[in-house]
C-alpha cells in the first residue's frame, strides 16, 4: 500500500500549504494524546526524559484503529467549519476510545464538561491517566465522552444507529466511520441497505467511510483483501457511490482527503437540492468514502523484529513492557517524540492559537452538538387521552377483543397528533399488520425509497412506519432515534426479539451509565412490544415460542429495565401511555393480539396497573 488513489476530476490544491502544515500538526497531536492515553500517568509533555516511572503500570487499550480515526475527525473538522455542517461522529470500530477523548479534548468540549481535565499540562496528566485506570474512564467510546451515541464496545450497529439519527433530522449530517472488521458482521452487512429507507426531503444524510486499515485482532479483514473492483462492485451494488482515499504517506493524504471530501459534501448539498426544491423522487446514490491506510499508522513500525504498523500486531498496544524493557521505552519516547509536541502545545500545556482555530466553535463542535445529547432536544409527545379508547367491559369475561388492535387505534392517534412535529415512529420486522396494528396506516404509510408495483400497499417515500425484515436494523434505527431526542416503539413476535439481546444489553447499559452522568439529559423509553407470545401461537409451531426476553430484562436494575404483562386491552392501553411518557427506561410490553376475554373496565385497569397485583389479590 503505497500509492494514493485520486478521485476523478479533483482539484489536487484544495488546501493552501499553511492550512496542509496546520491540518497535518493537528492530526499529529490528536495522536500524541491518543498514545499519551494508552501509555502515560506522568511527564504528558515529555518536559524530561521518559521514565518507567512514567508509564501506567497495566497498559490497556487499542491503537490500530486510532490514527485513521484521527485523521478523519480532523478533516471533518474543516468541512463543517467550511460549509457550516451540522454533523456528529459516531465511530464504530471497536474501541477507538483514545481518538474520540483526545480529539473532544481538543476542541474543548471535553474540559466544558470536566472542568478538572484542564487545558493545561495538569489537566493533560489528569487526561492520560484517567484512560483504562481505576476509576477512569473505559477504552472504548462510551457515554462518558462528549459527541457519543454509539457504544464502541460491541460491533455491527454504527450504521443504522447512524440513519437512526438522521431519519426527521433534515439538517443532520453523520458521519459514520465503519471499521473494515466491523463490516464482516450481519448487523453491519445488513445496515448498507439503509439507503433504500432515507428520504432526502425530510430526513438528514450519512456519510459511511469505511475504514480499511486491513486487519481485525489478529487476522486479515474480508473488506480489504479482496479485489479493488469486487470491493467496488459491493459497494455500488448496494446502492452508493464510493470515493476511494488511499496511501500512507500523510501529506497525500491530507490532500486527497480534503479534496474528497469537498466533493461528497457537493454531491450530499445536491441530492438534497433536487429533491427539496426540484422535486426529485428518484432514488439517489449516495456518496461514500472508502479510506485504506495502514493499521497502526504513525507508530512503531517494527518491535521486536516484528512487524507491527500495517500489520496485525498493532491493533491494541504495540510496546507492551516499556517499564521493564529499556529499549522498549526508548522506542516510546521516540514514538512521542515524532508528533514533536513542542511544536503543538506551549509551555503551560495549551494547545497552539493557530491549530485551536481549526475546530469549529460552539455547539457545531462534534463533541458539543446537542444531536448527541437527545435530551436536550427531546420534547413531549402530544398524547391522546388513552381513557377514550376503552373496551366497554359489562362483566369479567363477557365481552371479547384483540388487545393490540385497540392499542394500533390508539397508536394511530399518536402518529396522528405528532405529524408536525415529527418525533414518534413505529419500527417493526414487517409485523405491523401481524401484531394488529393495522389502524395506524390510516393516518401514514411505510417509508420506503426504493421501487414500487401496483399491488403494494401502504409504501410512500414518507412515512411513519419502518420496516425491514432484520430485527437488528429496526432496533439500531430505533435507538439512534432515541438517542437523538425523539420517540419510538419496536413492534415483534416474542420469540424473534432474542435476535437483538445484545443489542438490548448494550443500549441498558448505556442508559445505566449515562443516568449517572448529570450532563446527559434523559431520553425517551426504548419501548417494546411483543405479540405472538408462547400461550398464543395458534398457526406457529415451536420455532415461535420462547419468552425467554423477559429473563435478560429482569437481570438488570429495575432502574433500567421494566416487564409488563398486561392481562387485557384496558390495561394495555394503561400500560401504553405510561411507557410513551416515561423517560430512559427499557419497556417491554407483552400482550395478546387474538380475540380474547376482557376482564377490567377502564377505571379497574387504571387501579390494577397503578398498584400491580397486590391490588388484583386483594379484589379477588
Amino acid at each position: 500500500m503505497t500509492t494514493t488513489t485520486l478521485p476523478l476530476k479533483t482539484n489536487p490544491n484544495t488546501l493552501s500549504l499553511e492550512l496542509l502544515h496546520k491540518i497535518d500538526a493537528y492530526w499529529r497531536t490528536a495522536n500524541y494524546l491518543s498514545v499519551g492515553q494508552i501509555y502515560l500517568c506522568d511527564n504528558p509533555l515529555l518536559q524530561r526524559p521518559l521514565a518507567p516511572t512514567d508509564i501506567k503500570h497495566i497498559l490497556l487499550g487499542h491503537w490500530g484503529t486510532t490514527p485513521g480515526q484521527n485523521f478523519i475527525y480532523v478533516h471533518l473538522n474543516r468541512v463543517i467549519k467550511k460549509y457550516d455542517l451540522d454533523m456528529i461522529y459516531v465511530s464504530g470500530p471497536g474501541h477507538g476510545g483514545p481518538a474520540l477523548v483526545g480529539n473532544t479534548y481538543l476542541e474543548g468540549t471535553y474540559s466544558e464538561i470536566y472542568p478538572h481535565i484542564s487545558q493545561d499540562v495538569v489537566g493533560l496528566q489528569k487526561l492520560f491517566k484517567q484512560f483504562s485506570f481505576p476509576g477512569g474512564i473505559p477504552s472504548h467510546v462510551s457515554p462518558e465522552c462528549p459527541g457519543s451515541i454509539h457504544e464502541g464496545g460491541e460491533l455491527g450497529y454504527s450504521l443504522s444507529h447512524s440513519f437512526g439519527a438522521v431519519f426527521d433530522n433534515p439538517d443532520l449530517v453523520v458521519a459514520c466511520v465503519i471499521g473494515d472488521g466491523e463490516a464482516e458482521t450481519g448487523a453491519l452487512a445488513t445496515s448498507w441497505q439503509s439507503n433504500k429507507f432515507l428520504n432526502p426531503v425530510t430526513d438528514g444524510a450519512v456519510l459511511p467511510i469505511l475504514h480499511l486499515n486491513g486487519y481485525k485482532i489478529s487476522t486479515p479483514t474480508v473488506l480489504a483483501r479482496i479485489e479493488p473492483e469486487e470491493l467496488d462492485q459491493f459497494l455500488r451494488g448496494n446502492g452508493w457511490t464510493p470515493y476511494y482515499v488511499e496511501g500512507q504517506e500523510p501529506m497525500l493524504m491530507h490532500e486527497v482527503m480534503a479534496t474528497t471530501l469537498d466533493r461528497v459534501i457537493a454531491d450530499i448539498k445536491r441530492i438534497q437540492h433536487e429533491a427539496r426544491v426540484n422535486g426529485n423522487s428518484k432514488r439517489p446514490r449516495w456518496p461514500m468514502i472508502v479510506l485504506r491506510s495502514p493499521k497502526g499508522w504513525t507508530g512503531p513500525k517494527w518491535v521486536d523484529g516484528l512487524q507491527i504498523e500495517g500489520s496485525f500486531r498493532s491493533h491494541q498496544v504495540p510496546l507492551s513492557d516499556p517499564r521493564s524493557h529499556p529499549e522498549h521505552l526508548q522506542q516510546l519516547e521516540a514514538w512521542l517524540r515524532s508528533y514533536r509536541p513542542e511544536e503543538l502545545f506551549d509551555e503551560q500545556g495549551r494547545l497552539k492559537p493557530e491549530l485551536l482555530e481549526l475546530a469549529p466553535k460552539g455547539d457545531r463542535r462534534m463533541g458539543a452538538n446537542p444531536h448527541a445529547n437527545g435530551g436536550l432536544l427531546l420534547r413531549d409527545l402530544i398524547m391522546p387521552d388513552f381513557r377514550d379508547y376503552a373496551v366497554k367491559v359489562t362483566s369479567p369475561g363477557a365481552v371479547n377483543a384483540s388487545d393490540t388492535h385497540e392499542l394500533g387505534v390508539f397508536l394511530r392517534d399518536v402518529a396522528k397528533l405528532n405529524q408536525a412535529q415529527r418525533n414518534f415512529r413505529i419500527f417493526g420486522a414487517d409485523v405491523t399488520l401481524s401484531d394488529r396494528l393495522g389502524a395506524i396506516f390510516e393516518v401514514t404509510n411505510r417509508q420506503w425509497e426504493a421501487r414500487t408495483q401496483d399491488s403494494d400497499e401502504f409504501l410512500d417515500h414518507e412515512g411513519r412506519v419502518m420496516e425491514m425484515l432484520s430485527e437488528h436494523q429496526c432496533e439500531g434505527w430505533l435507538e439512534g432515534y432515541l438517542l437523538t431526542g425523539r420517540h419510538g416503539v419496536f413492534n415483534s413476535y416474542e420469540a424473534f426479539i432474542h435476535i437483538v439481546d445484545s443489542m438490548f444489553n448494550q443500549h441498558a447499559k448505556w442508559l445505566k451509565v449515562s443516568s449517572e452522568l448529570p450532563w446527559r439529559r434523559k431520553i425517551a423509553s426504548l419501548n417494546y412490544l411483543l405479540a405472538s407470545h408462547v400461550w398464543q401461537q395458534m398457526h406457529n409451531g415451536l420455532t415461535h415460542q420462547d419468552p425467554g426476553f423477559i429473563d435478560l430484562v429482569m437481570n438488570k436494575k429495575a432502574s433500567v429495565g421494566r416487564v409488563y404483562l398486561p392481562p387485557d386491552a384496558n390495561c394495555l392501553l394503561s400500560v401504553w401511555d405510561h411507557c410513551l411518557r416515561i423517560r430512559h427506561y427499557v419497556n417491554v410490553v407483552i400482550a395478546g393480539k387474538y380475540q380474547a376475554p376482557q376482564w377490567l373496565t377502564m377505571e379497574e385497569a387504571i387501579k390494577h396497573c397503578t398498584a400491580g397485583l397486590g391490588w388484583q389479590r386483594s379484589r379477588c
